[in-house]
């Protein structure tokens, strides 16, 4: 279920967003109780939710963990709701690294898939948090600052650019969120994902068994092997979303360059292709 970011008090959120974080973690160790801060509250917040998913999170929970009750985190943070944007920007923080276009746009931009591809994945509640309504936090700003600047570098200018980075976003999370969900699946199930597709495709011929007449693309593309995938390491549907983003991300490049190069009549700078990955 989605969940939609700005819903407490607006000039507290913001405020807090952009508070000084400052260098230290803050986290609990051995002996007395530490002392709270917005930075404690929001870093065991996020450790809960990388543990076990949203829905496990509350200001009891947070308090728990900490040794405090609820009540005592709202001076420092005023509810659930502000909670949960500063958990989303300050995870983005993991992501303000510096990409070099030196190399090429193209490169550059593959580098910054991969580091957002592997943040979701290491932070999969994330994806929980709805893209209709932006924490608009500055951790937040500076990850679509890199893509936007990285992506000016191909030529790309006003609402193409736009459109563009929106395009990657889209590419990186849906895939992502494939991951994420088949993850997901067996804690939620508690069955296989071998088990689920072997009970399932097995009756396919049996309960509709002209389907190859009614399916005659995917029957033809199975035949040939187009779902067989090079990677047998990772669960299927892990290895698919990984090779369709490979795939995805070329394909977009590659659009971005035959675009440029119509409207400035030559091509642009950094034209290697190389899929996620470095």
């Amino acid at each position: 279920m989605a969940v939609f970011a700005g819903q407490g008090d607006p000039r507290r959120t913001m405020a807090l967003l952009s508070r000084d974080t400052g260098t230290a973690s803050g986290r609990p160790g051995r002996g007395p109780k530490p002392g709270l801060s917005v930075d404690l509250i929001v870093d065991t917040a996020i450790e809960i939710a990388d543990a076990e998913g949203l829905a496990a999170l509350s200001m009891r929970a947070v308090g728990g963990r900490l040794g405090r009750t609820a009540m005592a985190l709202y001076t420092y943070v005023p509810s659930k709701g502000e909670l949960v944007d500063l958990m989303y920007d300050k995870a983005f923080a993991e992501l303000a690294g510096d990409y070099s276009p030196g190399h090429g746009w193209r490169r550059a931009i593959t580098d910054w898939a991969e580091d957002l591809w592997r943040f979701l994945l290491r932070h999969p509640w994330v994806l929980q948090v709805s893209q209709a309504r932006p924490v608009l936090g500055p951790h937040e700003y500076l990850v679509l600052e890199h893509a936007m600047r990285l992506l000016s570098a191909s030529g790309l200018r006003g609402p193409r650019l736009r459109q563009a980075t929106s395009a990657l976003f889209s590419l990186v999370r849906g895939a992502a969120q494939t991951v994420a969900d088949t993850r997901h699946a067996f804690a939620a199930t508690w069955v296989s994902e071998d088990d689920w597709w072997n009970a399932r495709s097995a009756m396919l011929h049996e309960v509709a068994p002209d389907f190859a007449e009614r399916f005659p693309t995917l029957s033809r593309l199975a035949e040939e092997g187009t779902y067989d995938l090079a990677d047998e390491s990772a669960p299927y549907l892990e290895r698919a979303a990984r090779e369709s983003l490979e795939f995805g991300l070329r394909a977009l490049l590659d659009g971005i360059e035959t675009a440029t190069r119509g409207s400035a009549g030559r091509p642009p700078t950094g034209t290697e292709v190389s899929g996620p990955g470095r």
